[in-house]
């Protein structure tokens, strides 16, 4: 399993190392018997059972075999795999292509009534228009990705936004003023994109607020994570795609949205910092 900062996958880890504990003692077996049995190290086995391993699939029939527990072979693979999946590097993820990346979510968008996003890099992807999308993933395709699908990954993720803005979802977004100045794209593409931002702002269902530069806050400016209701948050990282679903710690991003919200100016105000950018691209 890929290394992650979330203790989401942590904890995910120790509750799979425990049912296998569990299967263990159960069957009267201590580690170093089951060790013999399954013909491996018991060094493997107290990894496995410390969490400080990932078991594989045939690691899990093993364990459950020598211990008489077959029928609970299937839910353990199952658990398993969706431990591997909170955690996906961008290489795994785009291996077949930018399109496949973002139709892996448009499921997950459709069942979100309320999104909370927060972004310091760039804008959010539900409010980027095609071109502004084209030159992010055309960045993104030339630093890590074989496949050039940039075309068809825009189109997908506009044909995204028209589901999305439909009026049956909600949205918080708070975007950092720097991502206003981030040359991410030429001037002509930038402005456009901000008078999209005013104008999607302006929306009943949406609440965009701008975090201005030197304002005073509770909070650094943080990794960009997009909250699905309060179920799911994701979060992108250098190196991948986190997916955390403890809920305390989807409280806690819960938190950190709030408290950076109310550090940011919205309304009226915002739309001045959106067009001061707008001016200053000439």
């Amino acid at each position: 399993m890929s290394a992650s900062p979330s203790s989401s996958v942590v904890e995910a880890r120790k509750a799979l190392a425990h049912r296998l504990i569990d299967i263990r003692k159960d069957a009267g077996l201590t580690g170093g018997e089951l060790s013999l049995r399954c013909g491996w190290n018991a060094a493997k086995t107290s990894r496995i059972q410390s969490a400080k391993k990932a078991p594989s699939e045939s690691d899990i029939r093993a364990w459950c075999r020598v211990c008489g527990a077959e029928e609970q072979i299937p839910d353990l693979i199952a658990a398993a795999r969706a431990v591997e999946s909170m955690y996906t590097e961008w290489r795994q993820m785009e291996r077949n292509g930018l399109r496949a990346a973002q139709e892996s979510v448009a499921g997950l968008y459709e069942r979100t009534g309320l999104f909370r996003v927060y972004s310091s890099r760039v804008l959010p992807g539900m409010v980027q228009t095609a071109a502004y999308t084209a030159a992010v993933l055309r960045s993104i395709q030339r630093e890590r990705v074989a496949v050039d699908d940039v075309d068809e990954a825009v189109q997908a993720r506009m044909e995204r936004q028209d589901a999305l803005f439909s009026g049956r979802h909600r949205f918080g977004l708070l975007v950092e003023e720097y991502v206003l100045r981030a040359a991410v794209c030429d001037r002509r593409v930038m402005a456009a994109q901000l008078d999209h931002l005013i104008a999607i702002g302006s929306k009943p269902f949406v609440s965009l607020g701008i975090i201005p530069i030197g304002v005073g806050r509770a909070h650094l400016p943080a990794e960009d994570f997009y909250m699905f209701d309060e179920v799911e948050v994701a979060v992108e990282l250098t190196s991948g795609y986190l997916r955390i679903t403890q809920p305390r710690e989807i409280a806690a991003y819960a938190r950190a949205f709030t408290d950076m919200a109310n550090t940011a100016v919205h309304g009226a105000q915002a739309r001045t910092l959106i067009q001061a950018a707008i001016n200053e691209l000439g």
